[in-house]
Formats: structure tokens, C-alpha cells, sequence
């Protein structure tokens, strides 16, 4: 919990003030106890079994999306700080290139962990590239990737069934469909966020602390304006 709730809690209230069409949220690990604590929480569950990486969680909800056409945004459950407005933001630079994905980055001061941005020669979105398949210089990158993605759903799709396991962590990794749809000519744009803090995830007690506080200097500021 932050602040008394539940981190997907936070982000389901996030994205319900975006007004999206429908909300699905992949499960894995201890799934009856998240989908307990969420019932009738406005949401539809993906069952992901295995968890073997992030294109994987997204293609087991390819059923449910059968025959869907527009637009699919992808958020991370465990940003508690991630804002509608933020999100907004996405959507209408992701509009108004007409790409088939944008990414939301951010620029941190330690990007360690972290998907680094690789930009084309016009800063275009060239491709991301995970920590363990990294080279040194590209780890000195600070722009990294939030895990935020809008994407035409029609060419991910077809992007998802190219997805190999050849890397570092033997996983399906979504962000491969980024540098697919770059090469393809389809699109590949990137908004980079006003505020990195926001898109913090947890993954240790100590980051929980740091975005328990953080939320807090967050809303005084904003009630200060």
C-alpha cells in the first residue's frame, strides 16, 4: 500500500479519470488475492500463468482484444504517482504523429535498471534497448523507458508474433516491438515526461517509502499553486 491503498489502486483510478474505453489487467503471481481485493473494481483480468516477460503479458490478452482497431495503452500497475494528465499527454502526441507506438520516457539521474531511449539521427524513437543487452555507452543514456506505451493495436499485433526469446533474460520483451515497427517505417515516436517521479515503479520497501513520500511533496506542490 501507499497512502493507505493499494498500488494498482492508484492506477486504476488513473486511468478510469482518463475515461478509457475498457480497463484489462494482467494477473500472474497471487492473482486470487488481487482480483479479490479488486472486484468490481472496473476491470477486466487477463490471466497471465507464466511470466515470462512483458510482450507475453500483452499477447495473453490478444482474446479479449480480437477485433479491436484502435488505439491500446499500456501502463505499468505499480506507478502510483502516474497521472491522467501525464497519460493525456501521450495520447495526443501519439495522435498527432500518427505513429503505430509512442513510448513515454522520462530522464532520471540514475537510469540504472532501466530500458535506455536509442534516438534516430532526427530524434525519432529509433529503438529501446534493455539493461542486460546494453553496451556501455548506451548505459550512460539517461532518457530510459517509463513502460507507458500507446500503440496502434493492429500493428502490435503483428509485432507480437515476431517476438522471440533471444536475449539476456530469455523473455518476450515488448519493448522488441518498438524497434520492429521503427524498421518497418511504421512509426516510432517518444513524449518524455515533465516529471520522471511520477513514473517511478516498486519493485523494494525502500521505493515504496520513497513514493509514499514523494506523493506527498507531489500534492503539496500541486496545493500550493
Amino acid at each position: 500500500p501507499v497512502a493507505g491503498r493499494p498500488l494498482l489502486a492508484w492506477v486504476l483510478d488513473t486511468v478510469h479519470d482518463l475515461g478509457v474505453e475498457r480497463v484489462l489487467t494482467v494477473v500472474g503471481h497471487q492473482r486470487e488475492r488481487v482480483m479479490e481485493t479488486f472486484a468490481g473494481a472496473g476491470t477486466e483480468w487477463v490471466i497471465q500463468a507464466e511470466q515470462r516477460g512483458t510482450g507475453h503479458a500483452v499477447r495473453m490478452a490478444e482474446p479479449a482484444l480480437a477485433g479491436f482497431t484502435g488505439t491500446l495503452l499500456v501502463v505499468c500497475g505499480d506507478t502510483p504517482l502516474l497521472r491522467a494528465a501525464t497519460l493525456h499527454a501521450l495520447l495526443e502526441g501519439h495522435a498527432a504523429r500518427g505513429a503505430a507506438v509512442t513510448v513515454l520516457s522520462m530522464c532520471v539521474p540514475e537510469p540504472r535498471g532501466y530500458g535506455r531511449i536509442l534516438r534516430n539521427a532526427d530524434g525519432g524513437l529509433a529503438a529501446i534497448v534493455e539493461e542486460k543487452d546494453a553496451t556501455p555507452e548506451q548505459r550512460r543514456i539517461a532518457e530510459v523507458n517509463s513502460g507507458v506505451y500507446a500503440f496502434d493495436y493492429p500493428s502490435l499485433a503483428r509485432a507480437l508474433a515476431t517476438l522471440t526469446t533471444r536475449n539476456a533474460q530469455g523473455e518476450y520483451y515488448l519493448t522488441d516491438t518498438v524497434a520492429r515497427l521503427a524498421q518497418e517505417g511504421l512509426g516510432a515516436a517518444v513524449v518524455c515526461a515533465d516529471e520522471y517521479r511520477e513514473l517511478l515503479g516498486i519493485n523494494t520497501v525502500e521505493q515504496l517509502a520513497e513514493a509514499a513520500r514523494v506523493r506527498e511533496e507531489l500534492r503539496a506542490a500541486e496545493e500550493g499553486r
